[in-house]
């Protein structure tokens, strides 16, 4: 997808929506990739007795593919000038699908830089949101 002009972003514009199933496998190997080996992630006997019930996958895992659709949609913008502010609601969890959203609230032209901010969020099969938060990026073109 070739990354929009800022002349052609409009407030209220829909970002191009990424969908993502969690697998334990992916929680398994992002845990290889962060080091992150808590249990609560990689350990399906143990998780199951805890308040979550099962494993999770780890929030930064979610964070990004948040980043994910951002640089799909401002390309290397978002990857060089990109940041993020979330809230996370509730876990992710293996074999459930999520769709990664966002949309414009605002642009502007600041210290000779084309800035734009977004609303984003995840949400589960039932359109709850998991993690919701802000993002701006700037256009490199």
């Amino acid at each position: 997808m070739p990354t929009p002009s800022f002349d052609q972003i409009k407030i209220g514009d829909e970002i191009p929506a990424i969908c993502k199933t969690i697998t334990q496998e992916k929680i398994n190997r992002y845990a290889d990739a962060s080091g992150d080996y808590n249990p609560i992630h990689v350990d399906p006997e143990f998780a199951k007795n805890t308040m979550f019930k099962g494993t999770i996958g780890h929030g930064m895992m979610t964070l990004a593919y948040i980043s994910e659709m951002m640089t799909n949609w401002l390309g290397s913008g978002w990857i060089y000038g990109g940041n993020m502010e979330v809230t996370f609601f509730a876990p992710t969890r293996p074999e459930l699908s999520y769709a990664i959203k966002g949309k414009v609230v605002d642009k502007k032209e600041e210290a000779g830089k084309k800035v734009v901010e977004c609303e984003i969020w995840c949400e589960d099969q039932d359109g709850n949101k998991v993690v919701a938060g802000k993002t701006s990026g700037q256009l490199l073109t």
